[in-house]
């Protein structure tokens, strides 16, 4: 089927608009330059502010003049993750779409509903010219995944809506008033490279077939960690002495790590016997997270040997750092029901030429609790002889169950589909927490359809969701006060 011909055709024919343009975090100027084309031409307010936020205004339908502002925000930039086997270049190609019963999917890729559905349903709501709306200001981010400069970086007093309705939320029947905050926990050393022993044998070992996924939204779900695996070999073979030529795990900050591959030296004649004992501890793996991850696979080949290796003594150190080192859900909240306060992603391992970088991301609820992870986090790698440092930490949202938007939207849930929707908080990092800061007066809450596998190739929208959603969207514009 014809994504554009799905209904409501004005959202998912923006949706594929956006989708042609590439839109990596902190490479945003094309789709820059599309939004602010976008608006110049509907002849609609456009600006630009220092850091490449796009804000558009427009002026209300006739009778509703006098109802307040509404700031409808969404991110511009999309997760660029692919399937090892995918041959795709996010930075010259647009997204490849296909519909599979209730789902919009990509062919290999993220799909980049997040936040991508947000958008496009504000750009239909700026071009229509049939949609009954109060004044509007669609406020466009940039670089949300990778550290919400955008957000960060608006300004006081530029901002001019009364209501901020996130669109960036993905279970349709959730209405967001909270969400964590976030702190980079990236840890650094450099090591001697030594000789490889003459006579060495070489060997690779890939993990891969892993879920991944949100390290918000998905942190919960106990699926695999590649790095987590990885190590956990690299662990066994310290009994063996293997010396690790290069290892690269995961690749974003805020993605669970699919895959990791690590290439090493041992002396030939205890070969087998690690050979052996690592395919015994990988059926032990596959064994454990068989539910969680049925597609999980751990392979071992044999390489070229390489000429330089890490010592053992900076090997020991880091494996064992890492073992330490907290990953996934470290607190549940004690405020709300079945919400994670607190938890830790190992997102990325790189050890290459002497050098030997690890980042993670640390999310709480609790700005203290996040600082008191983040410490231990710190004091597992210190303990082992590396740098660390602390850096884009965020803020969370705290919830206002009070919040007359709320109520708003709320009401108009029920008055469409007959039940009530769920009022969370959620573990993954929205903007509103930072755009408080500067416009603490502003009502918010967000919500959007439901997109499953968020930051991962699994990524996809609920086609029936979008439609949901979209009559949400356009009810509540039209009850607001």
């Amino acid at each position: 089927m014809d994504i554009n011909k799905l209904e409501p055709t004005s959202v998912w024919e923006n949706f594929s608009k956006l989708n042609a343009v590439p839109r990596p975090s902190k490479k945003e100027e094309r789709v820059i330059g599309f939004m602010l084309e976008f608006g110049n031409k509907l002849g609609l307010e456009t600006i630009s502010d220092e850091v490449g936020n796009v804000i558009i205004r427009k002026p209300a339908t006739e009778g509703m003049e006098g109802k307040k502002m509404i700031t409808l925000q969404s991110h511009l930039d999309m997760v660029h993750q692919k399937n090892a086997e995918t041959e795709f270049d996010f930075n010259t190609q647009g997204i490849e779409m296909f519909v599979d019963g209730d789902w919009v999917k990509a062919k290999g890729t993220t799909l980049g509903a997040d936040n991508g559905m947000g958008v496009a349903a504000i750009m239909s709501l700026l071009e229509s010219n049939y949609i009954p709306h109060p004044p509007l200001e669609a406020l466009f981010t940039i670089d949300e995944e990778t550290g919400m400069t955008g957000a960060f970086a608006l300004k006081e007093g530029v901002l001019k809506g009364d209501i901020l309705l996130n669109l960036d939320t993905e279970e349709d029947d959730e209405i967001d008033i909270g969400c964590a905050g976030g702190i980079d926990v990236t840890a650094t050393r450099t090591y001697s490279e030594k000789e490889g022993t003459h006579g060495d044998a070489g060997f690779q070992i890939t993990v891969k077939g892993l879920t991944g996924g949100h390290s918000g939204m998905d942190i919960h779900r106990g699926r695999g960690n590649a790095n987590k695996i990885m190590n956990r070999i690299l662990y066994l073979g310290l009994d063996h002495h293997v010396r690790v030529s290069f290892l690269n795990g995961g690749s974003l900050r805020n993605a669970i790590p699919r895959e990791s591959v690590c290439k090493l030296n041992i002396v030939r004649k205890q070969a087998d016997s690690f050979v052996s004992k690592v395919k015994q501890l990988s059926k032990t793996i596959i064994k454990e997270l068989k539910e969680q991850e049925p597609n999980l696979k751990i392979e071992i080949e044999d390489i070229k040997p390489a000429k330089k290796v890490m010592g053992l003594g900076a090997q020991e150190k880091m494996v064992k750092a890492i073992y330490a080192a907290q990953n996934g859900v470290y607190a549940m909240s004690g405020a709300i029901d079945d919400l994670v306060e607190t938890s830790n992603n190992i997102a990325k391992v790189k050890v290459e030429n002497g050098k030997i970088r690890i980042g993670c991301l640390t999310r709480s609820s609790v700005d203290s609790a996040k600082l008191d992870l983040a410490n231990s986090l710190r004091s597992a790698f210190e303990l082992s002889g590396f740098d660390v440092e602390l850096s884009g930490d965020y803020p969370g949202w705290n919830p206002n169950p009070n919040s007359e938007i709320l109520t708003v939207v709320k009401d108009t849930y029920v008055n469409l589909f007959k039940e009530e929707p769920r009022v969370v908080a959620c573990h993954a990092g929205l903007e509103c927490g930072i755009l408080g800061q500067n416009y603490p007066e502003m009502d918010m809450v967000s919500f959007g359809p439901t997109i499953l596998g968020a930051h991962s190739p699994d990524e996809r929208v609920s086609i029936s969701s979008v439609q949901k959603f979209w009559s949400l969207l356009l009810e509540v514009l039209k009850n607001t006060n």
